[in-house]
């Protein structure tokens, strides 16, 4: 087992390629593939459940003691990275729902696969699990900030609690709650130690559907708003390129070490796309451009993620698997 997972890691962004790219071609030719969009959470919880397995989770209270990084990575995705957003954003057309649209998914950092791409690109996963809880805080209090203070009080009453707390509890709460118990097991007896093994397998597979996916259900959306989800595109690439080196440099000025700075580069990257995605169709006349647009971030992000895995690693002289 060791040598399969061995060649999974080795092979990961080429298998993540292939993932992405076919799931784009089923997305724009199967006629129903926009209904593959109800299996992504659960996707996503398996994926995260056995990324949790290979994070040592008796550790979490020790990583949440680690206050300066706590301070590094919420100063970076609630003071830095949406002051570059604010000016990113003047570069779009004066259009309130594109710009609503960019502004959602910009300002509101990922909760979730985030976990997967720092561990796959040797950042500290096991500190940035553990800071989930006040990145969600800290967005839920602020987006409503956010939004008034760039976009006035209307756009400030269209967020909603239910989407935040929901990705929370079933993405990142219950996947950790069973690999706490799987990782007991393995502790404890020999089958249970079997069964982790053997879901040790599963992180690259996992990754690769979820990316599948995602593309495949997203893509028709992209397809009912085209003019304004690409008129967005060189925004979501400018950030894409600007914020894991913005959050770099921030870790390393406040002397993080490189794995922790990994982290909140990743961070700082990686944003909470598909839970903001139900606020798209909250917003009174806001589809399909809202969610398209939003969507076109997904897109963006993800093909990133595997230059991320490869390049945020070297930062610090050190290549990922």
């Amino acid at each position: 087992m060791a040598q399969v997972r061995a060649v999974l890691e080795v092979r990961q962004v080429a298998i993540y390629f292939v993932a992405i790219t076919s799931g784009a071609f089923a997305g724009l030719t199967v006629s129903k593939a926009g209904a593959l969009e109800v299996v992504i959470n659960p996707a996503l919880a398996v994926m995260l459940f056995v990324t949790f397995l290979q994070v040592p989770l008796a550790e979490l209270g020790a990583a949440l003691r680690n206050t300066r990084f706590l301070g590094v990575l919420l100063v970076t995705n609630f003071v830095i990275m949406p002051t570059v957003t604010a000016v990113l954003v003047q570069f779009l057309p004066d259009d309130p729902m594109l710009r609503l649209a960019v502004l959602f998914v910009l300002l509101t950092p990922c909760i979730d696969y985030v976990v997967t791409f720092t561990h796959l690109g040797r950042g500290d996963a096991r500190l940035l699990l553990a800071a989930t809880p006040a990145l969600l805080l800290f967005q839920i209090v602020l987006l409503p900030i956010f939004l008034r203070l760039l976009l006035g009080s209307d756009a400030s009453d269209l967020v909603q609690l239910g989407p935040f707390i929901h990705a929370f509890i079933w993405l990142i709460a219950v996947p950790l709650v069973l690999a706490g118990a799987v990782q007991l097991w393995a502790a404890q007896t020999t089958s249970g130690d079997r069964v982790a093994t053997a879901l040790g397998l599963l992180p690259v597979p996992a990754t690769a559907l979820v990316l599948f996916l995602v593309l495949a259900s997203v893509m028709p959306r992209i397809a009912e708003a085209g003019t304004a989800a690409l008129t967005a595109v060189p925004i979501y690439v400018a950030y894409a390129v600007l914020a894991p080196v913005i959050g770099w440099l921030t870790a390393r000025s406040l002397r993080l070490e490189p794995t922790a700075a990994r982290a909140v580069s990743f961070s700082a990257a990686t944003r909470n796309s598909l839970v903001v995605l139900p606020l798209a169709f909250a917003v009174p006349g806001g589809v399909p451009l809202i969610p398209a647009v939003i969507v076109t971030q997904t897109i963006i992000e993800l093909v990133s993620e595997l230059l991320y895995v490869r390049w945020i690693p070297r930062l610090s002289g050190r290549p990922a698997i």
